[in-house]
């Protein structure tokens, strides 16, 4: 096939491309100004600050918000099972990854956490899993403490938050 065959244009087509005049295509009632069509919320909903950046680090999903409360904690570890995944606690006293031992490329300190005690393969209650959480806050109150859910068919982790931040000190 040659490019010749393309141009030629197709018997019995109407369409011929645009007319030089085409100020009908868009016809616009001007009896309404601009700004009583655009939205705007009047000055009735207030913003929450989500996150500070200076001096503080991001971390994992739900970082950003608040601290989660008792409820809110139980209500993520109740969607994790139902999901069947298997919830599990980690402990870090720096809680971001950094450069520490070594400058190589693709080598990065606090990538990994430690674990609070063996992953919970048998829990069937959010209790027993806040339980877990109150423990690792009395062992170790100065540090960061996520909650991560583990699919044990995709051999992967599906979901992590932090639990809590230690508060810095001021000198």
């Amino acid at each position: 096939m040659s490019a010749s065959s393309f141009s030629a244009p197709l018997a019995g087509s109407s369409y011929v491309g645009l007319k030089p005049d085409s100020s009908n295509l868009f016809l616009v009632n001007d009896s309404v100004s601009w700004s009583r069509k655009t939205t705007t919320n009047g000055s009735r909903t207030h913003c929450m600050k989500t996150w500070n950046p200076i001096n503080n680090k991001k971390f994992e999903t739900l970082s950003y918000l608040p601290p989660l409360s008792e409820e809110s904690i139980a209500k993520e570890v109740d969607y994790m099972m139902k999901k069947g995944w298997i919830p599990c606690l980690e402990f870090d006293t720096v809680g971001h990854v950094h450069r520490e031992n070594s400058m190589m490329p693709g080598y990065y300190d606090g990538r990994y956490w430690t674990l609070w005690k063996l992953p919970m393969f048998g829990c069937s209650d959010s209790s027993q899993v806040l339980n877990e959480i109150q423990e690792c806050k009395k062992e170790y109150p100065n540090a960061y403490i996520r909650c991560l859910a583990f699919d044990n068919i995709k051999q992967a982790q599906c979901m992590s938050f932090v639990i809590q931040k230690p508060i810095p000190t001021t000198s």
